[in-house]
């Protein structure tokens, strides 16, 4: 079994974990200093994200160079830094890769721009004259995943696409200069010893050819408005198989982990379980962010739906994850810190891998950012009804019972992002002393975890419950979890490991999970119900 398979991975956004010189925007010697953190919690890897030089039109995900460090993050011996120190505390090392779009302000962009239509540079991207007697209508009716229009005219009177910000040109895949050019990306940072890549925007690196008009329908929800018929197209997969191929074959650094110890997981925003699970096949990418997982209610039966669709690729293990620095905290988006800590353990009890975004063992809220400090460019471009995600991306509480909370020296009005004034009981610091914090609970839950390993973290869960019960009950190997999702209390199934909240004698309250072992009986027979009504 390889590491990734039923690993748990710690996302990191360097800019809101932690401050090493006092700027009030977290860096990567930061993140270095605490990684111990991350190892106390029982993670098994780190995942990134873009640390590169970027203009910050989208918080680091338009980048002008995808083999530098950017100068308020660090240096590239600081990368290097952070490398060695998390592969000495046993930790994986995943960075982003971000092959969808660049910066407008990448030397390549510019050369487009100065080079003009028809140029070679041009063809590194996807510019194309415009519709209407004087070119002056975008060349067909895509919208941005963050609003408006997904084309924007040049001087010279062509129109470049950008499936998001406008400050995000995408290339063009069909052009073997980017495939190339990417590929000597990819080799970079194997060489500098990283573990592996998570691939942004897995989905979309190739539009549908003839970019074709979307047509009615693809307004209707902002945030996915990437979904067109322009994205999951057939020749995404030969080029994951590439990769996949250089990440198995290409030589590792002294002290690197093995070449088929490498990992790449996909951010394929695609919701048809049969067609995600092409990204997944043997020879394409090890993992797929499982997103109808994140966004599913709080409801018995949709999360027992979605946890049996997920299980559909023979010998694929499951990524699942209930947050991340797109999406409502879970706090927030579950309605209460009950629920978030019940999926909790709900989420690390399946079969599979799991990814955690910092904030999450602390039982973060969404933050809520005033208008004057919003980062986000979907605030702008939905014409300010839409907030964005700069509520996840506030700094990390610490220490201390006011902000910056020990996240810099600088003072709070300095940092990246403001921070509540209320965070003061959810720093680290705080919660490390309390046996009952949403901390100690993710730290306990991790060594059980560990502890009791899943037997093939490729196999399904099996279900202890019947369909249709408020309580969602289920094993893996001999740990077993029931979640009640009802509105009155339930027997608790088997005396507990580990629970989501205090429980009274032998009752399992409205929105709390625990952990058990199961009978022996139910180890062996995949039809036994349980007892959990």
């Amino acid at each position: 079994m390889s590491w990734w398979q039923d690993m748990v991975c710690y996302e990191v956004y360097p800019r809101a974990f932690a401050d090493s010189d006092g700027d009030g925007t977290g860096d990567l010697a930061g993140l270095t200093a605490r990684l111990e953190h991350i190892r106390d919690l029982g993670a098994d890897a780190v995942w990134c994200t873009p640390f590169y030089p970027s203009p910050l039109a989208d918080g680091g995900y338009d980048i002008s160079d995808y083999t530098g460090v950017a100068p308020d993050l660090g240096t590239d011996a600081d990368a290097g830094r952070l490398t060695a120190r998390a592969h000495e505390l046993g930790l994986k090392l995943i960075v982003d890769l971000v092959p969808n779009h660049t910066s407008d302000r990448h030397p390549w962009f510019l050369d487009a721009l100065a080079a003009g239509p028809g140029s070679a540079e041009r063809e590194m991207y996807l510019f194309r004259a415009g519709r209407g007697a004087a070119g002056e209508l975008p060349p067909n009716d895509w919208q941005s995943a963050f609003g408006g229009p997904a084309w924007t005219r040049v001087a010279d009177g062509e129109w470049y696409c950008h499936l998001h910000a406008s400050e995000q040109p995408d290339l063009n895949w069909r052009n073997p200069k980017v495939r190339d050019a990417f590929t000597d990306v990819l080799r970079y940072w194997l060489d500098r010893g990283v573990d592996g890549f998570r691939v942004d925007v897995a989905h979309a690196l190739f539009k549908a050819e003839g970019l074709p008009d979307a047509g009615p329908g693809q307004h209707t929800d902002p945030l996915r408005n990437h979904l067109m018929p322009y994205y999951d197209q057939e020749e995404l997969h030969p080029l994951y198989r590439e990769w996949r191929a250089l990440l198995d074959t290409h030589p590792a650094p002294p002290g690197a982990v093995a070449p088929h110890d490498r990992v790449m997981v996909a951010e394929s925003a695609v919701f048809d379980p049969a067609r995600l699970a092409r990204y997944i096949r043997p020879d394409e990418m090890h993992q797929a962010f499982n997103f109808a997982f994140l966004e599913a209610a709080w409801d018995p039966a949709e999360l027992r739906r979605v946890i049996d669709d997920s299980f559909g690729v023979p010998g694929a293990a499951v990524t699942w994850l209930l947050s991340s620095h797109d999406a409502v905290r879970p706090v927030t988006r579950y309605g209460s810190l009950a629920r978030a800590r019940a999926a909790a353990l709900l989420m690390l009890a399946l079969p599979g891998s799991a990814y955690l975004y910092q904030g999450e063992e602390l039982g973060l809220p969404q933050a809520e950012v005033p208008v004057d400090r919003i980062l986000d460019p979907l605030w702008e471009r939905s014409g300010r009804t839409e907030r964005g995600r700069d509520g996840a991306r506030v700094p990390l509480p610490w220490s201390g019972a006011r902000a910056p909370y020990g996240f810099t020296t600088a003072d709070a009005g300095a940092t990246w992002l403001p921070q509540p004034a209320d965070w003061a009981g959810l720093t680290v610091a705080a919660q490390e002393t309390d046996p009952g914090s949403t901390l100690a609970l993710y730290r306990a839950a991790l060594r059980l975890r560990r502890a009791h390993p899943a037997p093939d973290p490729a196999a399904p869960p099996v279900w202890l419950s019947e369909p249709g019960a408020t309580v969602l009950a289920f094993r893996r190997g001999e740990l077993a979890c029931a979640v009640n999702l009802g509105d009155e209390p339930v027997r608790t199934p088997g005396r507990p490991l580990l629970s989501s909240a205090p429980l009274d004698g032998d009752a399992l309250p409205p929105d709390t999970a625990v952990w058990f072992l199961a009978p022996p009986s139910s180890r062996t027979d995949r039809s036994a119900p349980g007892d959990t009504r």
